[in-house]
């Protein structure tokens, strides 16, 4: 897939210029949003779609996360905004419009030529509380309409995260240690969750569900928690910083370093399972899961050789992007080569490779951290570059995406992601487009000097950097810590411009008559199809209902996670620290009111 295989919408950004329209300078924000959101909630309430609708501009969106549609929808244009609230408002009977009178109610120019009055506020439904966020622009007769809404279900009427004032206030004399063993062991119980997966997205789903008192069980095939990191390749390290990568209910302390290595996280895993009393059976594997009604059997083998069988009324995938499968290209001569042919899962460490000659075949993520470690080690090592790459510095690109927002000082965690969740992925490819173009020109110099080392860049898709690459694939760029300068002052090898033929005895042939002798040779070449491993384990029928997981839907929501995965109580749970974070509640919210018999109709798109 190259960086423009994925047709995006064209931008409509709302710029003052196309909307023909100008800020007073004697504006009072704050009255503009009390005047629409009073409308807005009375008309709401009594469930009249049109009028609702007409307090929108043509081109506006609703993005709805489970609150009005009991999934994840985005709906852009006047029609379709109009069609939804008449299906929806009846049943949702959305009630108690309450505007937030704080800091981020007032006039914000993301832009010179763009402005908008940001409110939030708080509402309930037939089933939940919920929160949104609205952003309404000016018209060119002065009036002011809303041009983007977001709702987002944030708990269950009746059922609320047993946290704070509702932590348990009972004292324990010397019970917990039995009491913690029955319960981890599942005594006399069987869990109502099964989560196959202790990494990141299996134990912050857990945290959620044990907060709202929902039975859960991770099973996970490692020996310790943190394993899915601790076993990866040595130089790993996060290229997100820290403060998108909070944990829920507990966040890295002050000293946590901006970006962790993979070890440090892998132990703070370890640590978060234990002191959330999250129940996990590490060393273990689900064999075989069966269809038994509306529930799910399950067989487990345990590390003692033993083997368990449970019954769920829910299992939900958290094995990762690929499900840490690599995937080869295969080439003519690979059974010929002398050499060590491995994939970059199954990497470990550039000390194994002391005094060889190694070609790293990718140039994205994987491959940039494993040809700097080799650097490192002193080791003679080329990169493959088959495609182009986007390229962004770390330091750049996090000072324009996230400064304020995700950055010291910035928005508490909460906030910043439900900001962030507030702009349709579609919306966004103007945005995207504007930033990757700053962040472009504060890496001028170093993009120039990977172009003069034959280097091949690109901008992303349609121009918008690494946000689509992510959505769309979840590959194709490499967030630079480093490595970018070694290519380009040659002290990375670089080979481009020419497909390889085959392998030789000694290393690689290419189609342009060049070769390139090596020893190792490494494919950091992605992984395989999400669903893989949920094949493993369930029918052949029930996997061919599955939906596709990642990727975009043609209303730019995110396919297959988080939502209703085609099999009813199967789910997928996936992605970086920030995502999981965030979107673990959305499953366990789906959850909960399925158990307390209070889920609604999804209201479900028919792509």
């Amino acid at each position: 897939m190259t960086a423009n295989d994925l047709s995006l919408p064209e931008p409509s950004l709302p710029t003052l210029q196309r909307l023909n329209a100008t800020i007073p300078a004697d504006l009072d924000a704050k009255a503009v949003a009390k005047a629409w959101f009073s409308v807005f909630a009375r008309t709401a309430e009594a469930g009249n779609a049109q009028d609702v609708a007409k307090l929108f501009v043509n081109d506006g969106y609703w993005r709805d996360m489970l609150a009005l549609t009991w999934d994840f929808r985005t709906f852009s244009g006047l029609s379709k905004i109009t069609q939804f609230l008449a299906d929806r408002l009846g049943s949702a009977r959305p009630t108690a419009f309450a505007l937030r009178d704080d800091a981020y109610l007032g006039l914000q120019r993301p832009y010179p030529d763009i402005a908008w009055i940001n409110l939030f506020f708080d509402f309930e439904t037939s089933a939940g509380i919920a929160f949104g966020i609205a952003r309404l622009i000016p018209n060119a007769n002065g009036e002011w309409k809303a041009h983007t809404v977001y709702t987002n279900l944030e708990d269950i009427k009746g059922f609320p995260e047993k946290i704070g004032p509702l932590r348990d206030a009972n004292p324990n004399h010397g019970k917990w240690v039995d009491d913690r063993k029955r319960e981890v062991e599942f005594v006399d119980r069987s869990p109502v969750v099964l989560i196959v997966g202790g990494g990141q997205s299996g134990l912050e789903v857990a945290a959620r569900l044990k907060a709202l008192d929902v039975p859960t069980l991770v099973v996970e095939k490692n020996q310790r928690i943190g394993d899915n990191w601790r076993n990866r390749y040595n130089a790993l390290c996060l290229h997100d910083p820290v403060w998108y990568d909070h944990m829920p209910y507990l966040p890295f302390p002050p000293t946590w370093p901006v970006y962790a290595p993979a070890p440090k996280l892998a132990n703070w895993l370890e640590n978060y399972a234990e002191t959330l009393e999250l129940n996990v059976w590490t060393s273990s594997t689900v064999v075989k899961a069966t269809q038994d009604g509306d529930s799910w059997n399950v067989r487990i083998s345990r590390g003692d050789g033993s083997e368990r069988a449970i019954n769920a009324n829910h299992i939900v995938f958290a094995t990762g992007l690929g499900g840490n499968d690599g995937t080869f290209p295969k080439y003519p001569g690979m059974n010929s080569f002398k050499g060590q042919i491995l994939h970059s899962t199954r990497h470990k460490s550039a000390a194994d490779h002391l005094g060889k000659k190694v070609v790293v075949v990718g140039a994205c993520t994987s491959a940039h951290d494993i040809c700097a470690d080799y650097y490192a080690h002193g080791i003679d090592v080329t990169m493959y570059q088959r495609s182009s790459t986007y390229i962004m510095s770390a330091t750049s690109g996090w000072k324009v995406l996230m400064e304020g927002v995700y950055s010291e000082g910035g928005l508490p965690t909460d906030i910043a992601d439900r900001v962030t969740a507030s702009f349709p992925h579609h919306f966004n490819v103007g945005l995207s487009q504007r930033s990757t173009k700053a962040i472009a020109e504060l890496d001028k110099d170093l993009l120039d000097a990977l172009r003069a080392r034959g280097f091949k860049v690109n901008s992303g898709i349609q121009g918008t950097g690494f946000g689509f690459l992510v959505w769309s694939r979840a590959g194709g760029y490499y967030l630079d810590t480093g490595a970018s300068q070694l290519i380009a002052d040659g002290k990375i090898k670089l080979k481009a411009g020419s497909s390889i033929e085959s392998f030789t005895e000694t290393g690689l042939k290419f189609e342009d008559g060049s070769e390139l002798s090596a020893d190792v040779v490494i494919f950091a070449t992605g992984l395989s199809d999400s669903r893989a491993h949920i094949r493993k384990i369930v029918s052949e029928e029930v996997f061919k209902s599955l939906k596709p997981i990642w990727g975009l839907d043609p209303e730019g929501e995110l396919n297959g996670i988080w939502r209703d995965l085609g099999v009813k109580g199967l789910w997928s749970m996936l992605g970086n620290l920030a995502l999981c974070r965030f979107h673990s509640k959305h499953i366990a919210l789906q959850i909960k009111a399925m158990e307390e018999g209070v889920f609604g109709e999804r209201y479900s798109a028919n792509f």
